[in-house]
């Protein structure tokens, strides 16, 4: 909106970068341009004042596709008057000279203008076409036919507006039919996660057999290496048994032989010692041949005596004493 200063019997307008401000008077045109500043009278000036911005215009409308099912389609249009002169002949762009209003709605007549066209390209696609189809497919071909249509439109080329830009945010039917529709790619996704669940399971029960396979076979290799060792023990056992018994043997004929060595060395001891002492009996007896009787009783009370133990105390007794002396006087007699 322009700012307009009010003076006496003249106006000043102050205009905008993005506004374009035009002045006619007696139907000829005295200024036009964008950004404009400049003194009027109020009496005789026309103005207009056309917006040379990007501007945003949301769409919102409902179209039918060959099956007659209903689809809710959501778009923005960035349009921008190219051409602000041929827009004011088309348009009514004029402001109050008193307070820079619209006196009507011109944003209103070109939203109008551009909502119906893109409609009117949109529903056209769509009523070709099968709502499957139309999900299918996405925003891209209503999109692409709504950009065509709006740019190759030629009354908006006489208008002097340009659409920049299309942007299709959503294409939806209604929500039951919405529903429907994903059912079978919900029921798909599903399938193919109980399917991936399966499979994970399966190769999880194929591990494990695999796993207890690996272990019985190893179980059945220790039990076989396990008997190699009990045999291979055993016949060590076997040969140990043979060893010590051999060397009990080899052992127990020299102890033998050694004994029967001992056992001879010491009979042919004893019997020469025998035979020594025989001789030696044999040369006393040999001695004591011509020894008179006294003489050998005397050798034998002395030998005796040698051989006799220590005695200490001795007891006489009458009794002994007495034979003692009657042994003695009848050997006198």
């Amino acid at each position: 909106m322009a700012d307009i200063a009010r003076y006496p019997f003249v106006r000043h307008l102050r205009g905008s970068g993005t506004a374009h401000v035009q002045q006619i008077r007696d139907g000829k045109t005295v200024r036009s341009s964008t950004g404009a500043s400049f003194w009027f009278r109020p009496l005789s000036a026309v103005l207009n004042e056309v917006p040379v911005d990007d501007r945003e215009l949301p769409l919102l409308f409902h179209a039918r596709t060959s099956d007659f099912q209903d689809v809710t389609v959501q778009a923005t249009i960035t349009y921008r008057v190219t051409d602000p002169a041929t827009a004011a002949g088309r348009i009514d762009f004029s402001i109050d000279p008193d307070t820079g209003v619209w006196r009507g709605t011109p944003l209103d007549q070109v939203a109008g203008l551009l909502v119906e066209s893109a409609q009117q390209y949109a529903i056209d696609l769509l009523a070709t076409v099968d709502l499957p189809t139309a999900m299918a497919g996405g925003v891209g071909p209503v999109r692409s036919v709504i950009a065509g249509g709006l740019g190759n439109d030629s009354r908006l080329a006489e208008t002097g507006i340009t659409v920049v830009g299309v942007r299709v945010v959503a294409l939806r039917p209604e929500p039951d039919v919405e529903k429907a529709l994903r059912t079978p790619t919900r029921e798909q996704v599903q399938q193919d996660a109980d399917k991936a669940t399966f499979e994970r399971r399966a190769v999880a029960v194929e591990r494990e057999r695999a796993i207890g396979e690996n272990e019985l076979q190893t179980q059945i290799e220790l039990a076989r290496r396990e008997e190699q060792l009990v045999s291979q023990r055993g016949a060590n056992a076997r040969r140990e048994a043979q060893e010590q018994a051999a060397a009990g043997a080899i052992a127990a004929a020299a102890e033998a032989r050694r004994t029967v060595t001992l056992s001879e060395a010491t009979a042919e001891g004893t019997r020469l010692a025998g035979a020594a002492e025989g001789d030696a009996e044999a040369a006393r007896v040999a001695a004591y041949q011509d020894v008179p009787e006294a003489v050998l009783l005397a050798l034998a009370v002395k030998e005796l005596a040698a051989n006799l133990p220590q005695i200490d105390t001795l007891v006489l007794s009458p009794d002994l004493v007495s034979k003692a002396l009657a042994q003695l006087g009848g050997g006198a007699k």
